[in-house]
C-alpha cells in the first residue's frame, strides 16, 4: 500500500511539474529578435540605419508599428518584444541612398528560449547616366543596345533585353546599379560597321556617364 501511495505521490508531482512547463510555454514571455546587418558594399556594418519592426495578427493583412531602433557603429540591432500571437512580423531596414531590407519572420520561426537572429545585407545606390546620339540622322538609321552587366529585375532598373531607336536619337536615361560596380553595355548602329562596348565604374551615391556619340 504504501508503495502505490508513493507511486502516486510521485505521478502527481511529475503532472504538476508538466502543467507548470506547459503553462510557462504558453504563457508569458518575451521574444528577443536581433541581428547584424552589413553594408556590403563597405564590408562594414550599416551604422545609423533605421531598423522598424511591425507586427501583423492573425487573418489580417495590418501592420501594426512595434517599436524602431537606430544600428549601432558595427550594424547590430535589436528588438524584446512580449510573446503574442501574431501572424507574422516584419522588419525593415532603411538609410538613405541604400537598398532598402524586408524581412518576414513567422510566429512560428520565433523562440522564446533563445535568441532569434536575423543577420542581413543591403549594397550603397549609384546610378549610370546613358546618353546617345545621333549627330547626322536618317530616318533609316538603326541603333541598338543592350546591358551586359549591372543591377537588373528592379523597379528602377534598366531592361536587359535589347532595346532599339530609329532616326533622330538624342536620348538620356539613369540606371540604378550598386554602388562601386561596373557597368556596362554593347551598342550597335546597324547596316554599319559602329558597333562595341562601353563600360564605366558606377562610383556608389553617384551619377557616372555612360555615352555614344556616333
Amino acid at each position: 500500500m504504501e508503495r502505490i501511495t508513493s507511486l502516486l505521490c510521485l505521478l502527481f508531482t511529475v503532472l504538476c511539474l508538466s502543467s507548470m512547463f506547459i503553462g510557462c510555454e504558453k504563457g508569458t514571455g518575451e521574444f528577443k529578435i536581433k541581428g547584424t546587418v552589413t553594408d556590403n558594399t563597405f564590408n562594414q556594418g550599416l551604422e545609423g540605419a533605421s531598423a522598424s519592426l511591425y507586427k501583423v495578427p492573425i487573418g489580417t493583412s495590418d501592420e501594426l508599428f512595434v517599436k524602431n531602433v537606430v544600428l549601432s557603429s558595427n550594424g547590430t540591432y535589436e528588438f524584446t518584444v512580449p510573446r503574442e500571437r501574431m501572424e507574422r512580423y516584419i522588419l525593415r531596414i532603411e538609410k538613405n541612398l541604400y537598398f532598402p531590407i524586408e524581412k518576414e519572420v513567422y510566429y512560428s520561426e520565433l523562440s522564446i528560449k533563445t535568441d532569434n537572429i536575423f543577420d542581413l545585407n543591403t549594397k550603397a545606390m549609384a546610378w549610370a547616366k546613358i546618353h546617345f546620339k545621333n549627330l547626322n540622322p536618317n530616318p533609316l538609321d538603326h541603333f541598338r543596345y543592350i546591358k551586359q552587366e549591372g543591377l537588373a529585375a528592379c523597379a528602377s532598373c534598366c531592361p536587359s533585353t535589347n532595346q532599339d531607336f530609329y532616326g533622330a536619337l538624342d536620348t538620356t536615361f539613369y540606371c540604378l546599379n550598386n554602388g562601386n560596380t561596373t557597368y556596362s553595355l554593347y551598342y550597335w548602329e546597324l547596316n554599319t560597321q559602329n558597333s562595341g562596348p562601353k563600360s564605366a565604374f558606377t562610383t556608389a551615391f553617384d551619377t557616372t556617364l555612360i555615352e555614344v556619340i556616333y
